[in-house]
């Protein structure tokens, strides 16, 4: 930066090259900015620096000595950060704090005040000697020199936040009232916004009892007249300790700056990714955050999708797969080529099916290839791509990159259009194993949803090794487990023989500490596997009705989702209400 500001000062004859040398030689014996040394050497003055630093970075210059400054905007920003960044606030319209800096360009600066206060910071010109006597002008009691400025979170230089067991044991509401108590006094005193050490560890809290919760969403909902938190427990909301609604938008702006997004935009939808390392009972653990900020009537919702590699299985019989229909599913995955897809809808658990496939499946001395929105988890030993729509590189783009990197296994995130579908019917049909996830009710109707795509009875028949359904239901906690008595016509109902209803014993959770009192703990997987005979690829060929092909699959032995829920009760892992809720 001082090379392009000399360069201008020469530009403009403001000083000699030898005057320049004379401030340079003085500079690198005292320190300071070289504008700063300009003045004090009397060969500048400090209006002339203004004006040459607002050439220099495109922004207004203004002159400190001839304002005013409203108490009430100085106390927008606490004198920590004003002496940290060498800043002062200058005036507020709406939601744009003007803000008064030597460098523009210190984008730490920017986004530690933009989070500090929730609004956009418009920076203007000073100069360093104008900036320090308005400093000491206006917060009295501020050090005259800046200390030793901390690294700011910053959209362009994310964090790796470290969460310490000890600091967080406590819920979220504790965290909010220790933390005021702690670090905001000063801050309370001196302004309404809440202070950044409190958000701070306010999203931490929320971040760590959500983890230790095993929660897979955190839902953070911005009303009229409080701020409510939500965590998505297997599979369910539940209510959460929510933080008081005046740290709405510090908790927003917190969380966006971890995400590297941008603070500033609040009226269109936004998605970032976090990083986030803690210690766990005496143990490192790190975690991802799939980040979305949807704005709303009273502010920004945002939803924190907890990618928790702890969490994840690569295990497919501890999925729930029964015996026979894993049987198909391995079988299927293991053959050299063709086409395994996994439909259910969102949440349902096929990318952790898919994932576990691949683990079963991966080995040195096969080439396996991924494309996904978004990845969720990275795979160690496997190639994964990112789709990215916006420049062009969507599921099908990345499946014709694919087939020129000699794969030997694909795994596409999910065929949504027909240009993918027919890319990956092509892939299956010329030597590569391809999996993927599609959205349909159970597992024949995927047959349907790929014709109505575009692809050929004949291709969809001969590329299909095995088709999966697949729904998550609640497990009964093992440390409340009792038995419970259900009717034998409801039993009978649900699909039960008279003979079963007669002699199965379900059972539920009666509400433990382990499990919150909800008498559920974990969930467990319903598969229906669909294996490709030739009497089904003929049906299928001849645009036989869905109808038709779960009948003959019927015939041959495949489960459908109730009768892998009622073997789930019968084996005393979940309740008939969650085989009701999920299947029919």
């Amino acid at each position: 930066m001082a090379v392009r500001f000399s360069e201008l000062l020469l530009r403009e004859k403001r000083i000699t090259p030898a005057q320049l040398q004379v401030a340079l030689n003085h500079q690198r014996a005292s320190g300071g900015r070289l504008g700063t040394t300009l003045v004090r050497l009397g060969l500048l003055r400090d209006e002339d620096v203004a004006l040459v630093l607002s050439r220099q970075y495109g922004v207004p210059a203004i002159q400190l000595a001839e304002f005013d400054l409203d108490p009430d905007v100085i106390r927008l920003i606490p004198v920590e950060a004003a002496v940290r960044h060498q800043v002062v606030p200058v005036a507020r319209h709406g939601t744009t704090l003007t803000l008064a800096m030597t460098d523009p360009a210190n984008l730490e600066a920017l986004d530690d005040i933009a989070f500090l206060t929730g609004l956009h910071v418009q920076p203007v010109v000073a100069s360093d000697a104008a900036l320090q006597q308005a400093i000491g002008k206006y917060y009295r009691h501020a050090a005259p020199a800046p200390a030793r400025a901390r690294p700011a979170p910053s959209p362009r230089a994310p964090e790796t936040p470290v969460m310490a067991e000890d600091q967080h044991a406590l819920d979220v509401v504790e965290a909010a009232e220790a933390a005021d108590s702690r670090s905001d006094d000063q801050t309370r005193d001196d302004s309404d916004q809440p202070g950044e050490q409190t958000a701070v560890r306010l999203v931490d809290a929320l971040m760590l009892s959500a983890t230790r919760q095993g929660a897979s969403d955190i839902h953070i909902e911005p009303y009229e007249k409080e701020l409510k938190v939500r965590f998505r427990v297997d599979g369910m909301l539940q209510a959460a300790p929510a933080p008081p609604i005046r740290y709405r938008d510090a908790i927003t702006s917190r969380i966006k700056i971890m995400a590297r997004l941008d603070i500033a935009e609040k009226r269109l939808p936004q998605d970032g990714r976090i990083k986030a390392r803690f210690s766990d009972r005496g143990r490192s653990r790190e975690v991802d955050f799939r980040v979305s900020c949807l704005p709303t009537l009273f502010g920004e919702k945002v939803v924190l999708r907890v990618l928790d590699p702890d969490a994840l299985r690569f295990d497919l019989p501890a999925l729930g797969f029964d015996p026979d229909a894993l049987d198909r599913f391995q079988r299927a995955i293991r053959r050299p080529w063709g086409m395994v897809l996994v439909t259910g809808p969102t949440g349902s658990g096929k990318t952790s099916t898919l994932y576990s496939a691949l683990a079963q499946i991966s080995r040195p001395d096969v080439n396996v290839l991924t494309v996904e929105d978004p990845v969720e988890f990275n795979l160690p030993g496997i190639n994964q791509v990112q789709v990215r729509d916006l420049i062009g590189l969507s599921f099908a783009a990345a499946l014709r990159a694919f087939l020129r990197q000699d794969p030997d296994v694909i795994l596409v995130g999910e065929i949504r259009d027909a240009e993918t579908a027919s890319i990956a019917v092509k892939a299956a049909l010329t030597g590569h194993l391809v999996l993927s996830t599609i959205h349909t009710n159970d597992a024949a109707s995927t047959v349907n949803r790929l014709v109505n795509m575009g692809v050929e009875p004949f291709l969809v028949a001969s590329s299909i090794n095995a088709l999966c359904a697949q729904r998550l239901v609640r497990r009964v906690c093992d440390g409340c487990k009792v038995r419970c008595d259900v009717p034998a016509d409801q039993l009978i109902q649900i699909g039960f023989s008279q003979a079963e209803a007669a002699s199965v014993h379900p059972v539920r959770g009666s509400g433990c500490d382990r499990c919150g009192g909800t008498g559920y703990r974990g969930r467990i997987g319903l598969f229906e596997v669909i294996e490709m005979t030739e009497p089904i690829r003929d049906l299928i060929r001849a645009n036989a009705p869905v109808s038709e092909v779960r009948r003959l699959a019927a015939a041959r032995g495949t489960q459908t989702l109730r009768h892998s829920g009622l073997q789930k009760i019968r084996d005393g892992l979940t309740t008939v209400e969650e085989v009701m809720r999920e299947t029919q």
